[in-house]
Formats: C-alpha cells, sequence, structure tokens
C-alpha cells in the first residue's frame, strides 16, 4: 500500500538530527519553555521573515491566541472560509468571537474575495446579533497561498484585522513574501503530518509586532508576565522543549523536504493524463509547497474506491464543508452563498505526496490514476 502521508519516513529520514535534539533534552532537565523553545522560536521567525515567534501547544490555539492578541473577543465577527479543517472555526469560536463563511476561489480553494468582500457588506447592512467585523482568518490551503494581495486591501478598505492560518503553508510565498508574514498574525500548526512537523502536538504565531508577541507569550501561560501573577485571562498553550527541539532540528531540512513536494507535484503534472480528473493549478506569484496534491474529479468516490483496490491509499481534504457538519449545521451566520465549497466538497481527493514518496511509487500513483478513465469506459 502507497500511504496518502508518512510521518515515519520523515523521522527516519532526518532520525540522526532528531534523536540527538531528544538526548539534548532529556538529559538537560528543563522541559518547559526552556532554551529549546526560545532557539527554535528565533529560528522560525527568521525563516518566516518575522520579527518575532511565539510558540504555542497546537495550531488551533494559535488561531485562538492570535485573534485574542489582536483584540477579538465576544461581539465579534471574524470572516474565514468553510473549506477548511474545521480547527480553523474552533480557534475562531475559543477567541469568543461569531465566524461568518465565505466562499473559496475554485481554482486554488483557497478565500475568493469577492465572496469575502459581498459578506462583509452584509454583516455592515445586517450585524448578525449586532456583532461588529473585526478580523479575517484567511487560510493558505493544500500549501498554496490565498490572494494576500486582494484580501488585505478588503481588509484595509474596512478596517480589519487579517490572520493568516499557515497549518498548511510552512515555507509557502505569496509575491515573495513568506506566508505568515503578510498579515497582523500568522497562526502555524506543526501536527505531525504538517510539511514542518513534530512527533505529536505543537504550534506558533508569528508577527511583526512587539506588543502583539508580548501579548502572545502572556497568553499562553496564564496571562503571566510575572511568574505567579495574571495580568490577563489567559490559557495553558506552550509549546515543550521536547517539541521545539525537534523542530529545531528538522527546520534545517524544510526547504529541500519542500523541493522534493515540488517534484512529485511536478511529476504528477505531467504524467496524469486520465481527462476526467483535473490537475491542481497555482495562481501566478505563489510559491506552492504542496501539502497536498488534490485532484477533482466528478466521480470521486468511484476513483478513490479504485486506487484503493491498486493500493494506493488517498484521503479527502475535506469532505463536508464546516457549515455543514453536525455540529455547525444552522448555527453559524450564512451570509453569502457557498456554491464553490459545496461543489469542491464532493470533488476533491488528495493523493500521496511527502518528501520520502519513492519515484517508482509516484509512476504507480501516476499509473493507476490513469487506468481508471480506462477501466471506466469498458
Amino acid at each position: 500500500m502507497i500511504p496518502q502521508t508518512d510521518p515515519k519516513a520523515n523521522y527516519l529520514a532526518h532520525r540522526e538530527a532528531i534523536d540527538q535534539a531528544m538526548r539534548d533534552v532529556l538529559l538537560g532537565g528543563w522541559y518547559i519553555l526552556g532554551s529549546k523553545v526560545n532557539a527554535f522560536e528565533e529560528a522560525f521567525a527568521r525563516y518566516t521573515g518575522c520579527n518575532y515567534a511565539v510558540g504555542v501547544a497546537s495550531g488551533t490555539d494559535a488561531i485562538e491566541l492570535a485573534l485574542r492578541a489582536i483584540g477579538v473577543g465576544p461581539g465579534h465577527v471574524v470572516f474565514t472560509v468553510s473549506h477548511t479543517a474545521v480547527a480553523t472555526v474552533v480557534g475562531v469560536e475559543r477567541s469568543g468571537a461569531m465566524p461568518v463563511l465565505v466562499d473559496i476561489d475554485p481554482a486554488t480553494y483557497t478565500m475568493d474575495p469577492q465572496s469575502l468582500r459581498r459578506a462583509i457588506e452584509a454583516v455592515k447592512a445586517s450585524p448578525p446579533d449586532g456583532a461588529t467585523a473585526k478580523a479575517i482568518v484567511v487560510v493558505h490551503l493544500y500549501g498554496h497561498p490565498a490572494d494576500m494581495g486582494a484580501i488585505c486591501e478588503i481588509a484595509r478598505q474596512h478596517d480589519l484585522a487579517v490572520v493568516e492560518d499557515c497549518a498548511q503553508g510552512h515555507g509557502a510565498s505569496w509575491e515573495k513574501r513568506p506566508v505568515g508574514s503578510i498579515g497582523q498574525v500568522g497562526a502555524f500548526s506543526f501536527y505531525p503530518t504538517k510539511n514542518l512537523g513534530a512527533i505529536g502536538d505543537g504550534g506558533a504565531i508569528t508577527t511583526n509586532d512587539a506588543e502583539i508577541a508580548e501579548r502572545c507569550r502572556m497568553l499562553r501561560e496564564y496571562g503571566w508576565r510575572q511568574r505567579y501573577v495574571s495580568e490577563i485571562r489567559g490559557v495553558n498553550s506552550r509549546l515543550d522543549e521536547l517539541q521545539a527541539a525537534i523542530l529545531l532540528a528538522k527546520l534545517q531540512f524544510l526547504n529541500a523536504d519542500n523541493a522534493r513536494r515540488r517534484l512529485v507535484a511536478e511529476y504528477y503534472d505531467q504524467q496524469i493524463t486520465n481527462p476526467r480528473i483535473a490537475r491542481p493549478t497555482g495562481a501566478a506569484g505563489c510559491g506552492h509547497v504542496y501539502h497536498q496534491y488534490v485532484v477533482r474529479c466528478e466521480q470521486r468516490d468511484d476513483l478513490r474506491q479504485y486506487l484503493r483496490d491498486r493500493g494506493v491509499g488517498t484521503l479527502i481534504h475535506y469532505p463536508q464543508p464546516v457549515h455543514a457538519q453536525p455540529a455547525y449545521r444552522g448555527r453559524l451566520a450564512a451570509v453569502v452563498p457557498l456554491p464553490e465549497t459545496e461543489r469542491a466538497a464532493g470533488q476533491v481527493l488528495s493523493l500521496p505526496i511527502y518528501p520520502e514518496l519513492e519515484p517508482d511509487s509516484a509512476v504507480a500513483v501516476a499509473g493507476a490514476v490513469n487506468g481508471w478513465h480506462e477501466n471506466s469506459e469498458t
């Protein structure tokens, strides 16, 4: 079986560096918010082109605390997409704000600026529960940056803050600017399958604003500036030393790993010729890092079963938009239609992609995808 993703393979590829990093922490005797967290935060800030990075316990926490750090809370509306990991919306709701969902661009699967504009205008004309529009959480989905030029201009026109959900965008860029450095704040996840993955949970917030960074540090540890004295209402969301050491060790390999992902994607682009399959497209000026290689097919479920029968693992990111899931159905504010979001949910399929994917496996994947066309005509 060719897995859709393989975090163990990434560990084995960098095993010596990771094992040494873990030994250093275990022997050092300091396991929470120590020198490894500080070193990783400094290195990750440099990597993302930001002045500051603040390690937290997960990507979901990163979204919540980033929003709270910029003053988002109860009585506020935050605009985001429904075609995303549910963690995006969870982070918004945990900040106390009300998520308002907008549609996606069908080519890039990222936020559609025109849908965003319509949603903002609708909220301002008829505020749901009297809430005030406050921020946008833009998701760089599948490793492809959103249209930050258009989105930031809309945000400027309506005096909204921009938070970047970069959980799938480590190393991606828009107009040569790293994601996480373009809005007021960036939120990253280090879940094990991410382009930069921990061996467990982890997250980080990036910003160029010293006050926002300081507030994030306080929020992640009970609101402390001085130990044991809570100045604001905080939480317990600390990146531990082991995960920070692992991430620091793996960060040096991230660009090379992303380059290998691009090679796999280029091979699929060239070799998948099945006319019933729509390959992913990239927008001009965007540095795609292919966290996922997502194709579209009207008979997606048939294709997925055909590939499974031939030993090719796939996943669906995501089978149900957030607004259609039982926990959210009928509860989230619906101010604009979401036709592209709903269409994508029934058609998208993520093929195997990870840095260690062997060429023979990529050949097998492309061959199986092309074979489905031949099989379906007989």
